[in-house]
Formats: C-alpha cells, sequence, structure tokens
C-alpha cells in the first residue's frame, strides 16, 4: 500500500469514532496485512477490542484517551511545544498548508494529528519525509512512550501508525525536538 493511502487510512482512525469506525479499522488491516509488516501486528492489537464495543461505548474510550488525557491529546503542536508561543507559529502554518492543498478542516485545530496526516499524504516524498520524521514521529513517539499506565485499545493504534510512519520516513530521536517550525512546507 502506498504511503498516501496509509496516511489517509489512519488519518480516519484518529477522527471522533462515527458508525463506520470499525469498519475503516477493518479495511485498514487488511490493507497492513497485504504489506505483511510489523505494523499490522499492532493494529490487529487495536482492531480486536473494539470489534466487540458499540459506537457510544467506543466513543467515551476515544474521549478519555486523547480529549481527557494531555499526554495523548491529538494536536502534535501541543506535543512538539507545548502551550509555548511556537505552538501557536506551527498552528497557523499548518492552517496555511491544509489551505494550499484545499484539504477540508474538521472541527478539531489544524494541528490534529487526522489533519496532518492527511497533508503527509499530499506531500511531495522530500517535503513529506522531512514533515514526518520533524514533527508527525516525535509527537507520535512522545505519545506513545509517555503512555505507561492505563493502556487501552487506543495504545497499539498509536504503535502501529508510528511503526508504518517509521517504516517510510527516517527519523533521528537524538535531534528532537525541533523547536521552531522551519521546515519548508511550514514557511
Amino acid at each position: 500500500m502506498d504511503a498516501k493511502s496509509i496516511c489517509e487510512r489512519f488519518a480516519k482512525l484518529f477522527e471522533y469514532p462515527g458508525e463506520d469506525y470499525r469498519a475503516n479499522a477493518e479495511e485498514c488491516l487488511t490493507a497492513l496485512q497485504g504489506e505483511h509488516s510489523t505494523s499490522s501486528e499492532s493494529f490487529e492489537e487495536f482492531c480486536a477490542p473494539i470489534r466487540n464495543l458499540s459506537t457510544d461505548d467506543l466513543r467515551e474510550l476515544f474521549t478519555r484517551t486523547f480529549d481527557l488525557n494531555p499526554i495523548c491529546t491529538l494536536e502534535i503542536g501541543w506535543q512538539l511545544y507545548g502551550e509555548d508561543y511556537q505552538r501557536g507559529e506551527f498552528l497557523v502554518k499548518m492552517r496555511e498548508q491544509l489551505r494550499e492543498f484545499d484539504l477540508r478542516e474538521s472541527g478539531e485545530l489544524p494541528d490534529h494529528l487526522s489533519h496532518a496526516l492527511v497533508l503527509l499524504a499530499h506531500l511531495e516524498p522530500d517535503e513529506a519525509a522531512a514533515f514526518a520524521g520533524g514533527f508527525l514521529l516525535p509527537a507520535l513517539d512522545k505519545m506513545r512512550t509517555n503512555w505507561r499506565e492505563d493502556r487501552n485499545a487506543f495504545a497499539p493504534l498509536l504503535e502501529s501508525a508510528f511503526s508504518r510512519l517509521r517504516s517510510e520516513y527516517p527519523y533521528d530521536p537524538a535531534k528532537m525536538p525541533i523547536r521552531k517550525p522551519e521546515l519548508p512546507i511550514l514557511q
């Protein structure tokens, strides 16, 4: 499966769950299994428990996991910069990039992981590598390593997304964090 397709599939799973959430997860699982990657194993761990959850229970779990838990907030700018001024810069630049590619924004902030993954899918390969390695992977890495207690069904989703993106894009944790959004696509 190409990087664009997988990014768009993962993006749907970091959005607030709708009635088609489980079907989207199963489609993504099938695609990942076709690659025979390690990310498919983590993804199966994600799919197994959500198969038996009602949409309401899935929504409640999603909210508890990502909206009420600051270590797992899906705003990558917050993960990288906290409440620092640089997050404001990052938000503005993300909104500009979304508009440049004519990508719709949901009710979420522009630095939401679902927006960032869709943007990644539309970037040229060198820009995608810089964006993923400089912003997405560090944010996902921080979320997954800080989430040691109270892990739930969404922990393997984070692991799978991180694993899949890391297999596609370079990431050097020793060079992190980027303290200023300086990548060309965010200029």
